[in-house]
């Protein structure tokens, strides 16, 4: 059963799952609690998992004015503190994992590790140029449908689409009750053409792992491996047949990679919990 938590003045749809450490998923461009569906069937045994539909996206509202990505990490760390969770593994994809980095940045305490999949230091001009054509395609396209068939072309391998599991999420999406509006989607992409972070990548101490898809189009590996450069100590590796949501396409493969760094993360970072005064 899914909430809302409070964020200021907004309501943030939230769900959560299962049991263990605790690890917070944000999602991308209009992805919602449902993008992440095979993470909470797949890791709710060994974790507890939250989710939540991003400002605009889902059954969570889009404020007035433009949003920001600063804006969107505050919310990441009202749900998770509105949950009462002290600190988090926090893993994520595409515009979530700019989130997710300004998150680790402005509330370091709140993340215990980062999984940056799909993720960037600051759109150099070529992804900024594609973000440009992803605006016009949304002004020229005949339908909805047409729309998704031309941004999921940067989005998932030409296996998936071949295969037909392209057309089910496309059907999916048209079908599903709360859609993100055309005018919410490109706001939210906005707000990551301006927001920059490879200056300030330096000051995360969370352990990180960085993954990138090698025939990913818009979220290119050296974007990911400029980003890993950055944070002290992070990992950094290349799923050489993916694109940009493996998560989805493969993610058996995803699930155990993650699990294996959280793993790792729980061993080498574990939570003290605080210790009463034995006085009292």
């Amino acid at each position: 059963m899914g909430r809302y938590v409070k964020a200021g003045e907004l309501e943030i749809w939230t769900e959560q799952v299962g049991e263990g450490p605790d690890v917070l998923l944000i999602g991308g461009l209009g992805d919602t609690v449902e993008s992440w569906q095979f993470q909470l069937d797949g890791l709710a045994d060994r974790y507890r998992l939250t989710a939540f539909d991003n400002r605009g996206a889902g059954r969570t509202a889009m404020p007035e004015g433009q949003p920001t990505v600063e804006a969107m990490a505050d919310d990441a760390a009202a749900v998770l503190r509105g949950l009462g969770i002290s600190a988090a593994h926090v893993a994520e994809i595409s515009g979530g994992s700019i989130i997710s980095q300004e998150l680790a940045l402005r509330h370091p305490e709140l993340v215990r590790s980062l999984v940056l999949q799909s993720t960037w230091p600051g759109m150099d001009q070529y992804m900024k140029s594609l973000c440009r054509s992803i605006h016009w395609q949304a002004a020229l396209a005949p339908d909805e449908r047409a729309f998704l068939e031309f941004f999921f072309l940067l989005v998932y391998t030409p296996r998936a689409h071949n295969s037909g599991m392209v057309s089910q999420i496309i059907d999916d999406v048209l079908a599903f009750p709360y859609q993100q509006s055309t005018g919410d989607f490109l706001k939210f992409l906005d707000a990551f053409v301006v927001h920059e972070t490879a200056g300030r990548l330096g000051q995360i101490k969370a352990p990180t792992l960085v993954l990138a898809g090698g025939v990913d189009p818009m979220s290119r590996p050296e974007l990911g491996e400029a980003v890993a450069q950055r944070i002290p100590g992070a990992q950094f590796e290349v799923m050489p047949e993916e694109s940009h949501q493996p998560f989805q396409e493969i993610p058996d493969v995803w699930n155990a990679r993650v699990n294996e760094f959280w793993q790792e993360a729980e061993r080498l970072h574990p939570v003290i919990e605080p210790v009463g005064n034995p006085d009292e």
